[in-house]
């Protein structure tokens, strides 16, 4: 499975972006699509997670309430609406597929997509 992460871009606090994520290579029926960030210092964190075969997303306490995934199975993407964004959001997001499930940890995921820079000015 191949994956592009794209859409990132520079907003003001207060503002939206939506990632994107293509997804190649193989059939996702059984995966869990996962967006993950990692701010300039820290490790890598958990965002969001939902499963190729339907239902609601998985999101980490930050970003609930603000951050919506969802998938287009006929477009082989998952996306990322990102509404009320705040300076503490700026990372590089990346997506992630898990084979058997929608996880919430990194080493959980085996097909990584390279990074796309979201900029949040105050």
């Amino acid at each position: 499975v191949q994956l592009q992460a794209s859409g990132g871009g520079s907003v003001q606090a207060g503002g939206s972006l939506r990632l994107s994520c293509a997804a190649s290579g193989g059939g996702l029926r059984n995966y869990g699509l996962g967006w993950f960030r990692q701010a300039p210092g820290k490790e890598r964190e958990f965002v969001a997670a939902i499963r190729w075969a339907g239902g609601s997303g998985y999101y980490s306490h930050p970003v609930q309430g603000r951050f919506t995934i969802s998938r287009d199975t006929a477009k082989n993407t998952v996306y990322l609406q990102m509404n009320s964004l705040k300076p503490e959001d700026t990372a590089v997001y990346y997506c992630a597929a898990n084979p058997t499930s929608a996880a919430f940890y990194t080493r959980e995921y085996d097909y990584w997509g390279q990074g796309t820079l979201v900029t949040v000015s105050s």
